[in-house]
């Protein structure tokens, strides 16, 4: 019934925090598998590894010593995954990095915020379309930035032509900044105000880990509502803190903390047990320490046994916030390919994931000239046919296909994203060796990616 409305619903880098905390594009090659007519059953009787790309680039990564570990998950429906993996949980370590191994995934927090809020809206309690103040009174007399990161007066400030709304925050239209992405005066308004929703070592780093975080949702988002816009809201595609607002407008419309509803409603039913916004000190031994590359040499940027997320954040950051096992992501994205149910449980309705995972952008809001240029947006992540997901700034990448069951993702920890090309190469070697597949229907996909990735 919460969906009725939606029916006609258009379908070397150097070492700072931008760099560090912006994730990468990654999923133009897996838009291959939107008609992909087959599921788990064509390769239920293949022996070894149908994953030869994927499992060579793991062992190249870290036997070339680019990176501490890598681990990758791929499975189909609701079966088990294959585990690739390979390296330690730090340099020099004994531990092997494996499926229970605890990761920064950074914007890969994203899509879990956003399906979410697709459960309250699956309950009735919110629409895409319902505007931002009705629920937070203080977004409702906006102002929008004339000149794109320009000064911050009068005279180059204008009211918002038209309201935000969920769905604006869900596909990152809203028109809100980001200190990551923004520059000049705007940035610098956003840093004053301590709107940094995101962590990157206890170490004070100058550009890195220097800018402090306004204590609590509440204020976070009260604070936030003093900043002009960076663009009208509905009109563009533009990396933002809204997932991040989301955790607020979460909190205030179920009347519970935003971190308290993604358990109880999300990562409990889905058994999802080893992901956290703060990591627990028993957990440490589990932890992947998260390098920093400069000058092509690996420098420890923030040592598992002496994490800034061992630490209570700020508040918890629905943008960017969480630390989670391979186990657990696999349970997300078997949840999302599920079509809202796994192991039995109901966690969310067909209609909710078919929806959150779909295009969602508003109709007047444009891509070209972005980071998802030619490309669909659903509620947090990346929309290619029907694969749906994002990626991380420590590396991390994730795909579900909805409609063949195909679940994706890789882990490890460098930053900057950008130094390497695995995270943009991971979805292309996925492809490559569905090529390989002795099943029709796969090399016809894995053709057509091809012809995507070239063009």
């Amino acid at each position: 019934m919460a969906f009725t409305e939606f029916d006609n619903m258009p379908q070397s880098v150097s070492l700072n925090r931008r760099s560090l905390l912006r994730g990468t594009a990654f999923l133009s090659a897996s838009a291959a598998l939107a008609g992909m007519p087959m599921g788990r059953a064509a390769f239920a009787k293949m022996d070894g590894t149908i994953w030869k790309s994927v499992t060579a680039a793991v062992n190249e990564y870290v036997d070339e010593g680019k990176v501490a570990n890598m681990v990758a998950t791929l499975g189909w429906g609701q079966d088990d995954y294959e585990l690739i993996n390979r390296g330690t949980l730090q340099l020099g370590g004994m531990k092997q990095a494996d499926g229970d191994t605890l990761y920064r995934i950074y914007s890969m927090t994203k899509p879990i915020t956003g399906i979410a809020t697709m459960i309250l809206i699956d309950d009735g309690k919110l629409t895409l379309d319902t505007p931002l103040a009705d629920i937070l009174p203080a977004f409702a007399n906006m102002k929008v930035q004339k000149e794109y990161d320009g000064a911050i007066t009068e005279d180059n400030l204008e009211p918002a032509v038209r309201p935000i709304t969920i769905r604006h925050l869900l596909t990152h239209t809203a028109g809100l900044g980001y200190n990551i992405v923004q520059k000049g005066p705007i940035q610098k308004a956003y840093n004053d105000a301590e709107l940094s929703p995101g962590q990157v070592s206890r170490m004070k780093i100058p550009g890195v880990s220097d800018q402090t975080t306004i204590k609590g949702l509440a204020a976070f988002a009260d604070k936030l509502a003093e900043m002009p816009l960076v663009y009208q809201p509905g009109t563009t595609w533009s990396y933002s803190v809204s997932l991040d607002l989301m955790g607020r407008v979460i909190e205030v419309v179920s009347g519970m903390p935003f971190d308290q509803f993604l358990s109880k409603h999300l990562f409990e039913p889905c058994g999802m047990d080893s992901t956290y916004f703060q990591v627990p000190q028993a957990q440490v031994a589990r932890f992947a320490t998260n390098y920093g590359i400069l000058g092509g040499n690996l420098l420890p940027l923030d040592p598992a046994a002496a994490s800034i997320y061992l630490d209570e954040p700020a508040f918890p950051f629905g943008g960017a916030g969480l630390v989670c096992s391979p186990n657990d992501y696999d349970k997300f994205q078997r949840m999302l390919v599920g079509l809202g149910e796994i192991d039995g449980n109901r966690v969310m309705s067909e209609r909710a994931v078919r929806v959150g995972t779909s295009n969602m952008l508003p109709e007047t809001a444009i891509t070209k000239g972005t980071w998802v240029e030619g490309q669909l947006f659903g509620a947090g992540g990346r929309v290619t046919g029907t694969a749906f997901g994002w990626g991380g700034a420590a590396g991390t990448a994730a795909f579900a296909d909805i409609k063949s069951g195909l679940r994706a993702a890789m882990f490890t920890q460098y930053m900057p994203s950008t130094e390497y090309s695995i995270q943009q190469d991971f979805p292309k070697l996925v492809l490559k060796d569905l090529a390989a597949m002795p099943t029709a229907p796969v090399k016809e996909a894995a053709e057509a990616a091809a012809e995507l990735v070239d063009g």
